[in-house]
């Protein structure tokens, strides 16, 4: 076994066993290369002062090689906080400023103990590496019947999991918590469960309430008791777009070191909440009461990322930092949130109004990109193909009742004309 391998699973199962329980075979078998071409030529960008010839990028002038053309477009940046490999882990400047954002949104991690955010390939990045990390073939992943399907082709397909569904909602509307709890602990046998958070929900819209979020905290605690590893992601790709009454910070806070056998994982970036979905910039970070094993997990994730993509793209990296760092941020990103509140208030209008109630109901929603309608006389599919060759409306089905409306991509003005073209479609089908 090669020897840093051996002391990062040394240290795991010395300062928690039962998190080197929760390693998948290839979680217990990666590591992250200190002595290789990264480390040499790390070590020689701050010693070798007359001539770097380590690490293969190109260089002119003093500065990373690069065509006028392209520079041209992005002027206002240094050459070489654009074409340089930003390290494996990331942007070392990204990572804290999006650990002091953390910070800041969090108050339930006052006097907790969670690592440095790793930076990612966006959430489905961050999703793939915890999945290479903590999930094995037939491992179970407990989701909501409500989820996003890149779930089952992040966990089932890709690692061979067993997707484990409870309803998203109870008989009142609101987030089914004796549903997660039942689920986790029907994994007593196994002692294992990966559990995927994901508020503001994606299809739905739906985050919980205070007291829900406590209900789910309490569930997993259980679980926890009942000598059940659990492994906690939390999908926060949403984070932010809380428009109503609901929790205001991510489960991450309340979760992180509840309990030994508790692993909690935050998978979130600048994707969805600075609209940026381009930029492919997300990050995953780890909870755990002992900086050690932080520091190992972290070694490990980088070893992913070293065995897949090497690193993250470096300009995007940049161009999310100073974003964040700009005196303009906090009001411009003001500016978007409202206008996505309105979008959803608008569409809870048109719904509230009973024009549309014979033709369905809507789920639950308070938050987020999106709301579904569970149809009561068509079939979503049937419904979604028609609304495209007849109306020339997007929508998303999502088997036999639930048809997806993101509110995020039309404007305010057309949400009415939107679903009145979504009914006129129900109609249509019911007298073919």
């Amino acid at each position: 076994m090669n020897s840093l391998l051996k002391q990062l699973n040394h240290t795991i199962k010395q300062e928690n066993d039962y998190v080197y329980s929760m390693l998948s075979s290839l979680g217990k078998a990666i590591y992250f290369p200190k002595e290789g071409i990264l480390s040499q030529s790390a070590e020689a960008k701050t010693k070798a002062k007359k001539f770097n010839a380590t690490i293969g990028i190109a260089t002119e002038n003093g500065q990373p090689m690069h065509l006028q053309l392209i520079q041209e477009t992005l002027s206002a940046y240094d050459p070489k906080d654009l074409y340089e490999y930003a390290p494996p882990a990331g942007k070392p400047e990204l990572r804290s400023v999006w650990r002091k954002k953390i910070v800041a949104e969090t108050p339930s991690l006052e006097g907790k103990t969670f690592s440095n955010p790793i930076v990612t390939n966006a959430l489905t990045h961050g999703l793939s590496i915890a999945a290479d990390l903590f999930v094995d073939s037939n491992d179970v992943i407990i989701v909501p019947d409500k989820n996003w399907e890149n779930y089952e082709i992040t966990f089932g397909i890709r690692r061979g999991a067993k997707l484990v569904n409870y309803p998203l909602y109870n008989s009142v509307g609101k987030f089914n918590a004796a549903g997660l709890k039942d689920a986790i602990l029907a994994q007593k046998d196994s002692g294992k469960a990966v559990v995927l958070l994901n508020f503001p929900n994606n299809p739905t819209g739906y985050t919980p309430g205070t007291e829900e979020g406590e209900e789910i905290v309490t569930a997993i605690l259980e679980g926890a008791k009942a000598g059940i590893n659990v492994v906690v992601l939390i999908d926060d790709a949403y984070y932010g777009l809380f428009f109503e009454d609901s929790i205001r910070e991510s489960l991450f806070g309340k979760l992180a070191n509840i309990h030994p056998r508790v692993l909690a994982v935050k998978i979130d970036g600048a994707t969805k909440e600075k609209y940026v979905w381009g930029f492919r910039v997300g990050f995953i970070t780890f909870a755990a009461q002992s900086e050690p094993l932080l520091l190992a997990l972290e070694q490990k994730a980088m070893g992913i990322i070293r065995a897949t993509i090497s690193s993250g793209p470096h300009p995007s990296q940049t161009f999310v930092l100073k974003a964040l760092q700009s005196s303009e941020y906090t009001t411009q990103k003001h500016e978007k949130y409202e206008i996505m509140k309105n979008r959803a208030n608008r569409v809870k209008q048109i719904l509230d109004s009973g024009k549309y109630n014979d033709a369905w109901d809507y789920y639950p929603f308070n938050s987020g990109y999106f709301m579904c309608l569970k149809l009561k006389t068509v079939d979503a599919e049937t419904l979604r193909i028609h609304l495209l060759e007849k109306y020339g409306v997007g929508t998303i089905a999502l088997g036999v009742t639930d048809l997806r409306v993101a509110f995020s991509c039309v404007e305010e003005t057309d949400l009415e004309e939107l679903f009145e073209n979504i009914y006129q479609g129900v109609k249509d089908i019911a007298t073919i």
